[in-house]
């Protein structure tokens, strides 16, 4: 039976850095929020004892891919405790949405939905604590699609508190350049040194991001959209970029800027959501046991 699984994406509503670690590991405020909108993995259970994904990711090799390396780690930790069923497996397609390089977590949201799917389908059992831990050693990001709750992040974005921004609706645009996290985070300009600061001293004052700077300067593409988001509404970048955010208060409002956005970039428009779609797509499946 083929499940479908949603794998949102998120925003970065501020991000700043506070310090770097020895090992190169950035250190960090961060608030962050989901979108109702993302990646969908379709997932097939079987007893074939591997997992497959048959709809390649553009650009990645499968072996490479968060989506494969998420169920091999599920897997080889379930086996090493005795959880897994006999001849697990599985086989995985994915509906690609979210652009790669966009700051938007596709590739966190994809592992994660991956680790907590899997572990519902195979009943391995694993408590969300247990897939968090998992999904750290995938990258920074992931727990936080693990937790499912909208957060308040600090340390290299591991240390997650629950708070509830207000919902509001978001213009969300990419202007066609890829961006990697590694070149942002190595740039010798990157600010580095930004006071650590209470959530309430963050929530109380406008959002920023540090990395923003540094993005712009090397990207013209993102200077420009962001310049030109700013006219309509706030705005800033997300992550590392390249994706670029404006909120509203209503959707009408978001959709009416997405109809005279350039023509050389892409948008949606969605709703910032304090509890993941992946989630309420878990309860769900879990009410029908």
């Amino acid at each position: 039976m083929i499940t479908s699984w949603p794998a949102p994406a998120k925003l970065n509503l501020f991000l700043y850095i506070t310090g770097r670690l020895i090992n190169g590991y950035h250190k960090l405020q961060t608030l962050f929020q989901f979108l109702d909108y993302g990646d969908t993995l379709y997932i097939t259970p079987d007893q074939s004892g591997s997992v497959t994904l048959i709809t390649p990711v553009k650009g990645i090799a499968n072996k490479d891919n968060l989506i494969i390396r998420a169920a091999k780690l599920l897997y080889q930790t379930a086996l090493e405790q005795n959880n897994l069923p006999v001849n697990a497996g599985a086989k995985i397609a994915i509906e690609k949405r979210l652009p790669i390089g966009g700051g938007l977590g596709g590739g966190s949201s994809n592992a994660a939905t991956v680790l907590i799917a899997l572990n519902y389908l195979w009943c391995t059992g694993f408590s969300f604590d247990t897939l968090a831990e998992l999904g750290i050693q995938l990258g920074a990001d992931v727990p936080i699609f693990i937790r499912g709750f909208a957060a308040f992040a600090q340390g290299i974005g591991e240390q997650l508190k629950p708070v509830n921004p207000t919902e509001k609706w978001y213009l969300v645009v990419h202007p066609g350049v890829n961006i990697s996290t590694s070149l942002v985070f190595n740039d010798s300009q990157l600010k580095r040194n930004s006071p650590v600061r209470s959530q309430e001293e963050l929530l109380a004052e406008p959002f920023h991001n540090d990395c923003e700077a540094v993005v712009r300067k090397r990207f013209y593409e993102v200077d420009e959209l962001i310049s030109w988001l700013l006219e309509y509404s706030p705005s800033r970048l997300t992550g590392t970029g390249a994706c670029v955010f404006a909120e509203f208060n209503t959707e009408s409002a978001a959709r009416q800027v997405l109809e005279i956005t350039p023509k050389c970039v892409c948008g949606f428009v969605a709703r910032g959501v304090n509890i993941s779609p992946l989630h309420s797509t878990l309860f769900r499946m879990q009410a029908y046991l």
